[in-house]
């Protein structure tokens, strides 16, 4: 593949994590780090530049992804940011600035095909293929395309 993105997972369910580390993988993507907790991102080398991020809501150590969704805006504001939840009613109506959201329970077929989708339009805005069904998209969405393709 030659649009590989550089994904970051922020997953506190450790086989869940490695089972998404999988699909990025198997999906010709490279992950460059897994963490747990607000933390955890926060002690990530500085010289990391996530093009996505697949974060969960709740995380350990109390923290949430709401707060490393801000932190991640804040450092690399280039990332795609989706998150991957089963509380998608925890997710205030901006998305807190994120892209999207991929409902859990997901399957291997809607991961992949998501990640198609957001690395076709982060390579070529906006996307030539149909947005999965896997993936609902937030307000930021759009415009960051349609910012992208200028």
């Amino acid at each position: 593949m030659t649009n590989m993105m550089e994904v970051l997972i922020v997953e506190d369910e450790m086989l869940l994590a490695m089972d998404i580390e999988a699909m990025v993988e198997d999906s010709g993507h490279h992950v460059l780090a897994g963490a747990a907790s607000l933390r955890d991102v926060q002690a990530l080398p500085g010289d990391l530049y996530p093009q996505l991020a697949f974060v969960d809501i709740h995380l350990a150590e109390e923290s949430n992804g709401l707060d490393v969704c801000r932190y991640i805006r804040g450092h690399w504001p280039d990332a795609l940011i989706v998150f991957i939840t089963a509380n998608v009613s925890k997710i205030p109506a901006d998305f807190c600035g994120a892209h999207g959201v991929i409902a859990k329970p997901f399957s291997h077929a809607g991961i992949v095909t998501a990640m198609q989708y957001l690395a076709n339009g982060m390579f070529d805005p906006p996307p030539s293929m149909p947005r999965p069904a896997s993936l609902i998209p937030s307000p930021n969405l759009e415009p960051r395309w349609a910012k992208s393709a200028n």
